[in-house]
């Protein structure tokens, strides 16, 4: 019966967590026709959709504005509205606690507020990254208990890691391939008919375990692999080799080889948090994950080589770093976008600051950071102007967004320490790579 309703679109939809992953979700289904239903227990996110107002810079708000205008599409902090739907994808976040550890509230607390509310029929799947048996071991059992009923028999639950790249130009929700694995027959046929209605390939798996496992292993393989190239960039500073020069000349083989870019350290929700999800679930077997513990202390020192490399900097002005006055560039992970989570600059900022520096930053994409769960002493810093550049002693490239224009950077900074190769066409004496 739900099958046929997916056919036909006439199934009713329900999206948990309205963030990057979540939003570009609800919008493929209203395009391709269903009613949907965006669920979120942040109240401003919930407002700011209802008035058209999309808070994800890569969205912009003519398509949230779309959607209203479709009448398919509802917001709400209401969790009751369960009953109403016929599939639930979760999207909520999986952090690590203080400890490193897996932090599966945010799954638990969904899961229990989703069973008050469950009828027979339904298909719940779960996008947020986590460790292989999660969909098994937490979820499933959450629902379980909160309903009454049995999963697999009167519910079904299946696994879809998200595979989200914001403002990738190239790949889009649609046009990136879909991971899909449930432990029933049933819930697989019916979470390929699901998502083969919003995306061109899926791709169905044996069960909920090797499709959480398949998300870990394309994040581990690029940690590691960036792990290298960091190492390497250490190394070859000490020999006076240009790493970035290396990796060009190393890019002309044909096979064989793929191109991975050091820098400052790991941010975003994916790299720096989903290797230590395995390595975690790994004990519960007895097994060593020593490869994967390695790459991640090496992302993890990194801030500390921008720091040693910023000292070194100053001391070239003859300048200490207490008191001294710095502008971080770049406050997303990575280029062009507005997205501050696991952030490195947050790390360099706080390092600095320890360390008796006065410490701005500037971000055309971040005008002030927004609530975080970590540094909060940062909370509402806004970013500074560039105009000002002059007035700084040292000048730190930790993003590169495509508006900056670096040669002004260079001209107007007293001192350049570069970690993303943003100035590698640039000819100055100010540029100091890290």
């Amino acid at each position: 019966m739900l099958l046929e309703k997916i056919q036909k679109k006439e199934a009713h939809i329900g999206v948990v967590g309205l963030g990057y992953v979540g939003l570009p979700l609800v919008i493929e289904f209203c395009k391709a026709g269903f009613s949907v239903i965006g669920l979120d227990i942040d109240e401003d996110k919930v407002e700011a959709l209802s008035k058209g107002k999309s808070f994800i810079k890569h969205i912009p708000d003519e398509k949230i504005q779309a959607l209203n205008e479709l009448g398919e599409f509802k917001a709400s902090t209401n969790f009751s509205l369960t009953e109403t739907l016929d599939c639930v994808l979760i999207c909520v976040p999986t952090p690590l606690n203080k400890n490193r550890e897996p932090e599966m509230s945010y799954i638990v607390s969904t899961a229990k507020q989703i069973s008050a509310h469950m009828k027979k029929g339904q298909l719940i799947i779960l996008e947020s990254t986590t460790y292989p048996g999660t969909t098994q071991e937490v979820l499933l059992p959450a629902l379980e208990s909160g309903s009454g009923m049995k999963g697999n028999t009167d519910f079904f639950v299946a696994y879809s890691p998200e595979r989200e790249d914001p403002n990738n130009k190239d790949f889009t929700t649609s046009s990136i391939p879909k991971v899909i694995g449930s432990d029933h027959p049933d819930g697989l046929e019916t979470s390929l008919a699901l998502y083969s209605q919003i995306i061109n390939t899926t791709v169905p798996v044996s069960s909920t375990r090797v499709a959480e496992a398949t998300k870990l292993m394309e994040n581990i393989f690029r940690s590691v692999n960036i792990a290298l190239v960091n190492e390497l960039k250490v190394v070859f500073d000490k020999m006076g080799i240009d790493v970035w020069e290396v990796i060009e000349a190393s890019s002309t083989k044909p096979f064989g080889f793929m191109p991975f870019y050091p820098g400052p350290g790991l941010g975003g929700h994916c790299i720096p948090i989903d290797p230590f999800y395995l390595t975690w679930k790994a004990r519960e077997y007895k097994a060593n994950t020593r490869f994967i513990e390695l790459a991640g202390e090496v992302n993890i020192s990194m801030p500390e080589y921008v720091i040693q490399k910023s000292f070194m900097a100053l001391n070239q002005s003859e300048k200490s770093i207490k008191n001294s006055k710095i502008l971080l560039l770049g406050l997303a992970y990575k280029k062009n976008v507005d997205d501050h989570r696991e952030s490195v600059t947050f790390k360099i900022m706080d390092l600095l600051s320890q360390n008796g520096a006065t410490v701005d930053y500037n971000d055309p994409h971040i005008p002030e950071i927004m609530p975080v769960r970590e540094y909060k002493q940062f909370i509402g810093k806004k970013s500074a102007p560039l105009e000002n550049l002059g007035q700084y002693d040292l000048t730190i490239i930790l993003t590169d967004h495509s508006s900056y224009d670096y040669e002004a950077i260079v001209e107007q900074s007293k001192i350049v320490v570069d970690t993303r190769n943003a100035c590698g066409k640039i000819k100055s004496k100010k540029i100091i790579k890290a």
